[in-house]
């Protein structure tokens, strides 16, 4: 679904990774990719089709311990959220944990809307930091800032704030193509005033920015009806 977030669940006990899949995609807010072991999550991971804004990471897991990962993850630079979800609460547990880098930690048996909630302020903290950068095409796009930094000449492009959400719109949809009226509604909110014209405005103005040839756009493009970031290019 258009503006799901990608999420990571990383469990070997195959019922509550069901129940947890189940909880996130209801609504639409989140879209999951399962693992049950670290070598399914590291094959997650590297994939270059999704980009996970968080992961939900069990302790014990067939092949390694979680909290291992997370170190492994934060040393390669990985800075998405991370909750940790163990069997165990004791100080000791939470405290090394948290010292993996992990952001959270959650004790089994734990209820699905405090989990819930617990993952939605992580991702809300992590989008409002400093660290959080995603790479479209060329660029490194940094929301936060406001700011697209050109990889090879490290020249800054300063963005409107609607131009810093409508490229983080596009870069969570994927491959995706996204409609305008879709656009719109996210962007902009259900605002009888703002019409279709006022998007096409702001993804010229984007485009003279951001396109070596705005007339034959590469990275920001027109497709089925709506607008696709080809962030490969």
């Amino acid at each position: 679904m258009a503006g799901s977030r990608p999420i990571l669940v990383v469990d070997d006990d195959e019922t509550l990774r069901r129940l947890l899949v189940e909880q996130l995609q209801q609504g639409g807010e989140f879209v999951v990719t399962e693992a049950a072991t670290l070598k399914q999550a590291r094959e997650a991971l590297a994939s270059k089709e999704i980009r996970f804004d968080a992961v939900l990471l069990d302790v014990t897991l067939p092949d390694g311990d979680g909290r291992d990962f997370c170190s492994e993850l934060r040393q390669k630079g990985l800075k998405m959220p991370v909750v940790m979800l163990t069997g165990s609460d004791g100080e000791h547990d939470i405290v090394r944990g948290l010292d993996s880098g992990a952001n959270d930690y959650v004790a089994k048996p734990f209820r699905a809307a405090e989990l819930m909630a617990r993952l939605r302020a992580q991702l809300r903290i992590f989008e409002n930091s400093e660290d959080v950068v995603f790479e479209i095409g060329n660029y490194i796009f940094s929301p936060s800032r406001k700011q697209l930094t050109e990889k090879a000449t490290n020249q800054r492009i300063h963005l409107t704030e609607k131009e810093t959400a409508i490229l983080k719109f596009l870069y969570r949809s994927g491959k995706e193509p996204i409609i305008r009226q879709v656009m719109l509604n996210e962007v902009w909110g259900y605002n009888a005033g703002v019409t279709t014209h006022t998007l096409e405005t702001h993804i010229y103005r984007l485009r003279q920015k951001i396109e070596k040839d705005p007339t034959h756009a590469t990275l920001l493009i027109t497709e089925g009806g709506g607008y696709r970031l080809n962030i490969e290019h």
